[in-house]
């Protein structure tokens, strides 16, 4: 059941005839898609995001592979489903408990060797490649030297730094490549610097850097300054100050990476891509003085559900070939194989994601796909085990401890607050049957 789509050509940006354009991967940690101004946000700041968005592709509809770490960081360097690969979780994943009706399936404990990464094909085509951040895809021998990076600074298998501040070290670990960081320096600015630095010590080759942030996962710790710019919320809005600090040094991060490029007169030939690994946090897990770290409202419930709150993610895209506006949908599977055809780079390898027409919005009943997610776990955040489909306008959730399903219209319903899978029961069959062949397809047992 793979899917593509063709790419429509279209001159934003000059593309450089004489060398391949460089790619920034920029991902968030917990980021919701409504955590950004852009995306509407009224509560944090964060100018340089909306700025990116702007000038590039918002994506409207965009989804993590899975509500959890792990599985997503997985398919956006794979181009294939976390229930294809078995990292169904994040690594190593919840244990099972007494009190859980359902055990929980084998995982793979690291990205397999033999998957080919979005970084060893733009390596072997002549690109510089750095890893800058977060892991969380396998320890020794499975980190990202082992999997196409020329440079990794900060990734390990843990799924969450030491502290945010230096130094960036317990008596478990120390993050690599910056063990000998100065007393106080925050890692988010850290990560920022060694960017930049890769970006300017390969400016006259392709590049790709991959920056998988830490930020803004628990544990939450910010900025005192910049903490001291926000005031706590109401109940059922978002006003986290640390968390909401967090971000400001996040955007912070990303308009110093755009500037960098801008300064080296690299920005009209460099796809930059932002996005997140799940829905923001929204429960007691992340809160401070009983303030969860974000609410993901409109969208119902957060990171570790299937409901929208825990798997719609900002996902925006600047570069050539690439026409400012808002399009949807796209999912974090797609990433890889539109980042490619961009390149004009063709891999032999079968994705599940598709490649993306980044041209204007197109109705989701004109396009007749299917998005699918499979999470048969308990998760931290109190959800159950379970899949879904959305096809056009409808999504279906089906729990795999009780058989309830689930139907919603998205168009009518973002909240997903009305069930309607006793006022349409054939839908109900129809999407049940292709979620059900979806899983045998990509080896579900």
């Amino acid at each position: 059941m793979l899917r593509f789509l063709s790419l429509l050509l279209l001159p934003a940006f000059a593309l450089a005839a004489e060398r391949k354009p460089n790619v920034v991967l920029i991902v968030a940690d917990d980021l919701g898609q409504r955590d950004l101004g852009c995306y509407g946000s009224t509560y944090h700041k964060t100018p340089h995001l909306d700025a990116l968005a702007k000038q590039g592709v918002k994506i409207t509809d965009a989804y993590a592979a899975c509500p959890v770490c792990s599985p997503t960081r997985a398919a956006l360097l794979t181009g294939k489903h976390p229930a294809r690969l078995g990292i169904t979780d994040w690594l190593p994943g919840r244990p099972d408990r007494p009190d859980q009706k359902l055990n929980r399936p084998k995982l793979v404990n690291e990205l397999p060797l033999e998957e080919v990464t979005l970084a060893e094909v733009l390596k072997k085509h002549g690109y510089a490649t750095a890893h800058i951040g977060k892991w969380h895809l396998g320890g020794k021998g499975f980190g990202p030297l082992e999997q196409g990076f020329d440079v990794n600074i900060g990734g390990d298998h843990f799924g969450q730094p030491p502290s945010y501040f230096a130094p960036y070290k317990n008596k478990m670990r120390s993050l690599p490549g910056i063990e000998n960081a100065p007393e106080g320096e925050y890692l988010t600015d850290r990560l920022t610097t060694e960017a930049e630095k890769f970006i300017t010590a390969n400016k006259e080759k392709p590049f790709f850097l991959y920056l998988p942030h830490f930020a803004v996962h628990t544990p939450l710790q910010a900025k005192k300054e910049l903490q001291e710019k926000y005031k706590p919320g109401t109940p059922g809005k978002q006003g986290n100050p640390v968390y909401a600090a967090m971000l400001e040094s996040l955007d912070e991060s990303v308009g110093r990476i755009l500037k960098t490029l801008d300064e080296l007169k690299l920005a009209e030939n460099t796809i930059v891509i932002f996005t997140s690994d799940n829905g923001g946090l929204a429960t007691s897990e992340g809160a401070i003085n009983g303030i969860p770290a974000t609410i993901n409202s409109p969208f119902r419930e957060g990171k570790g559900f299937l409901y929208e709150g825990g798997i719609r993610v900002p996902l925006i895209m600047r570069g050539p070939r690439i026409e400012a506006g808002d399009i949807y949908p796209m999912s974090s599977l797609d990433v890889m194989p539109t980042v490619l055809n961009l390149c004009r780079i063709s891999a032999d390898v079968k994705f599940d994601g598709r490649v993306l027409s980044l041209s204007k919005a197109q109705d989701l009943n004109e396009l007749s796909i299917q998005l699918y997610w499979h999470y048969p776990h308990y998760a931290n955040q109190g959800s159950r085990p379970g899949g879904a489909i959305r096809e056009g306008n409808f999504k279906l959730i089906e729990f795999y401890d009780s058989g309830r399903l689930e139907l919603f219209d998205l168009s009518k319903d973002i909240s997903e607050s009305r069930n309607l899978a006793a006022d349409q029961p054939e839908k109900v069959k129809e999407l049940a049957k292709k979620l059900d062949d979806w899983r045998k397809e990509v080896g579900v047992k």
